[in-house]
């Protein structure tokens, strides 16, 4: 694997969207497994306000070649005009994981 792994976490506003985009982003290749949690609570700072709201978490697995584009896309698809996307480089992982993530970038089944 010439890759590193990367995560996404990124809130959607409910559980419909979250599902649509994971669909999209692993039918693009761009992830190999979207982690929808439950719905958490949100307590926030936006624009000078303070904010509550419900929102639902997705966990995205993917790796360090298609990250930068995954984030790009996420971007382009999410509801939000401006969501919350972080991505990072995972340092270490089981070998079948990491295995598996790097067939993502390889064109292989994943």
């Amino acid at each position: 694997m010439t890759s590193k792994p990367a995560l996404v976490w990124c809130p959607f506003p409910d559980k419909g969207s979250a599902r649509a985009i994971s669909d999209r982003l692993i039918e693009e290749k761009l992830v190999a497994c979207a982690n929808i949690f439950g719905q958490i609570e949100a307590i926030f700072a936006w624009n000078g306000d303070r904010g509550e709201s419900a929102e639902v978490p997705v966990l995205f697995k993917a790796n360090m070649d298609a990250l930068e584009r995954l984030i790009d896309r996420l971007g382009e698809l999410h509801p939000y005009d401006t969501p919350a996307i972080l991505g990072w480089q995972c340092d270490a992982g089981h070998p079948s994981t990491l295995a598996w993530l790097g067939a993502l970038g390889s064109g292989a089944s994943v």
